[in-house]
């Protein structure tokens, strides 16, 4: 019997497929204006801020754990505890920043289900990799710890943690990308705000 070799995903359709609901999702996004009021806005686009500065700094908590080792060991410790891809939630995370941002919670759960949907998706096919070069070993992971909603009372770390400086450099990149929708965000709502998009109100 021939054993089909493990080949990881590539991660080159994941971010393809979010580029492609990016672009599904722009028209919504820039032809719908916030109905809520001035205070009720203001708040929304501040929580929307602080989900994605946690979105960056949950991305770079879970690279200090896993950079460098991803598909070469099963990671149990720090963010990996709580949930088998924390860099997903965390993605997932920022993608509903940006919706509250945009000041409608139609939006927001829009852009976030997507988001998770295609990130759960990747995660799945992850571990099609995983639990075939793993084995039990990842069984045992995957059956304690949920894939990507959080557990924080499973939360384990060592005392001392080693991390690869080239790939947490490499994640710089994609926190700026994220750290982009704040502004993008508040232009798009003073398009909106001045006239100059169409404007169809949701909450």
């Amino acid at each position: 019997m021939t054993t089909i070799p493990a080949i990881p995903f590539n991660q080159k359709i994941r971010i393809a497929g979010l580029r492609l609901a990016f672009l599904a999702l722009l028209p919504p996004i820039a032809l719908c204006a916030s109905a809520w009021n001035a205070l009720s806005m203001t708040m929304m686009e501040s929580a929307g801020i602080l989900a994605i500065v946690a979105a960056v700094l949950g991305r770079f908590w879970a690279i200090l754990y896993i950079g460098g080792r991803k598909n070469a060991v099963v990671m149990q410790d720090g963010p990996y505890s709580i949930c088998r891809h924390p860099l997903y939630l965390f993605s997932t995370i920022g993608a509903v920043g940006f919706g509250l941002m945009l000041g409608s919670l139609l939006l927001t759960a829009m852009i976030g289900t997507v988001a998770f949907v295609i990130l759960s998706l990747t995660a799945q096919r992850e571990e099609d990799y995983l639990r075939r070069t793993f084995g039990r070993q990842y069984d045992d992971y995957a059956a304690r710890v949920p894939r990507m909603l959080p557990a924080p009372r499973r939360f384990s770390t060592p005392r001392t943690v080693t991390f690869d400086i080239g790939t947490l450099s490499r994640n710089a990149a994609d926190a700026l990308v994220f750290l982009s929708l704040i502004p993008l965000a508040q232009i798009l709502n003073w398009l909106h705000a001045s006239g100059m998009l169409g404007a169809v109100l949701l909450k």
